[in-house]
C-alpha cells in the first residue's frame, strides 16, 4: 500500500486495505466507516427505539469495549435513550479478573453504570470449579465452552432483566455469526439458525430482546478500531477456548476468507435466506418456563439447569 491514498477522503495515506470491498482507508476514514456501518446495521434491522434502555454486554475484550464506545457516541444523539453495561464473571482464574477491571475502567471513562453477575452467585460454582468437577467425574463429553456458553447466555438475560433493559446489545461480529451458522449445522440444530439472528424475537416477557450491532463487521476490523482509538481491552484469550469446536471453525473460516475474500459475508447472507425459509414454515418451538428456575425454555428444564443436573447425577 506504499503511496496509496484513502479511497474516501482522497487526501491522507491509506493504512488499511479492505479486501472484500477493495477500499483503502486512512485511520480517520476507517473509524468513520466502522461507526457508519454500526449506525447502518442498527437502522437496517430496526434494533432500537428512541427511548430504549440498552444493556451492553461488556466482557473486557476488543469487540465488547469497541461496541460500548460506539454505542455511547450514538446514544448522545438520543437523549431519551440510556445505556448500562453488564458483565458476567464466570470465575476463570488468571483471566476474568483482568477483563472485568478493564470493563469497569472503560465504563468509568464513558460515565456508564456497570453491573456484574457471577456464575458463583447464580449457579453455586465458578466455571473453574465446574470444569474440575466435570473432569473428575468424567460424566460429560461436553467442552468447558459448551457449559460456559449456555450458562453465560442465561446469566446475561438475568442481569439485563435485573437492570430493567429493553434491549441487550452483544458484540457478536460477522466472524461470530458465520461460525455459529456452521456450528449449528455441524450439531444438526438447523432450527437454531431461525432464532440466532441480528434482532431476536420478542417471544417471552422474561426474555430480553438481543441485538447485534456488529453482526456485519469482521472481527479483524473491530480489533483495529480499538487499536486506532486507543481503547484499552484485554488481549489474553480465554484458556478454555482452544478446546472448543468453534476454534476449529474459526481457523477454517479465516483460511477461506484469505483465499476467497467475502466468504464470511456469504455464509452470513446464506443464513439470512435459510432463516426466512424456516420462518415461513412456522418451524419454531413455543416457550414455557423451566420447572426448576422459571427461566424461558422450550423444554421442561432449561439447558442450563439440565447441564447442571446431569453433572450432579
Amino acid at each position: 500500500m506504499d503511496n496509496a491514498v484513502c479511497t474516501f477522503c482522497r487526501r491522507k495515506p491509506a493504512f488499511f486495505f479492505r479486501r472484500y470491498s477493495g477500499e483503502m482507508l486512512c485511520k480517520g476514514c476507517f473509524v468513520k466507516s466502522i461507526e457508519g456501518k454500526v449506525r447502518a446495521t442498527i437502522a437496517k434491522y430496526k434494533m432500537f427505539n428512541h427511548d430504549d434502555r440498552i444493556a451492553v454486554a461488556v466482557s473486557g475484550g476488543k469487540d465488547s469495549v469497541s461496541l460500548l464506545h460506539i454505542l455511547a457516541k450514538i446514544e448522545r444523539d438520543y437523549p431519551r435513550a440510556s445505556l448500562v453495561a453488564v458483565s458476567v464473571d464466570e470465575g476463570i482464574a488468571g483471566y476474568r479478573d483482568e477483563a472485568l477491571k478493564i470493563a469497569a475502567e472503560n465504563c468509568k471513562k464513558l460515565g456508564i453504570e456497570h453491573h456484574v453477575i457471577s456464575f458463583k452467585e447464580l449457579y453455586g460454582l465458578t466455571l473453574d470449579e465446574l470444569v474440575e468437577k466435570m473432569r473428575a467425574t468424567g460424566k460429560s463429553e461436553l467442552t468447558p465452552c459448551s457449559y460456559c456458553g449456555v450458562l453465560r447466555r442465561k446469566a446475561l438475560n438475568i442481569i439485563a432483566r435485573k437492570v430493567e433493559a429493553d434491549k441487550l446489545a452483544t458484540a457478536h461480529t460477522l466472524d461470530d455469526e458465520a461460525q455459529t451458522v456452521l456450528l449449528n449445522m455441524l450439531h444438526g440444530d438447523v432450527l437454531r439458525i431461525a432464532r440466532e439472528k441480528p434482532v431476536t424475537d420478542d417471544v417471552h416477557p422474561k426474555l430480553v430482546v438481543r441485538v447485534k450491532p456488529f453482526c456485519e463487521i469482521p472481527e479483524k476490523e473491530t480489533a483495529l478500531f480499538a487499536y486506532v482509538k486507543k481503547i484499552k481491552f484485554q488481549s489474553m484469550p480465554c484458556p478454555y477456548a482452544p478446546e472448543a469446536l468453534r476454534s476449529d471453525i474459526r481457523q477454517f473460516l479465516n483460511r477461506m476468507e484469505e483465499k476467497h475474500a467475502g466468504m464470511k459475508y456469504t455464509v452470513f447472507k446464506a443464513a439470512e435466506r435459510i432463516r426466512q425459509a424456516l420462518e415461513k414454515t412456522g418451524s419454531t418451538e413455543p416457550l414455557k418456563e423451566c420447572s426448576l428456575c422459571g427461566e424461558p425454555t422450550t423444554q421442561d428444564l432449561c439447558k442450563a439447569c439440565e447441564m447442571l443436573q446431569n453433572l450432579k447425577a
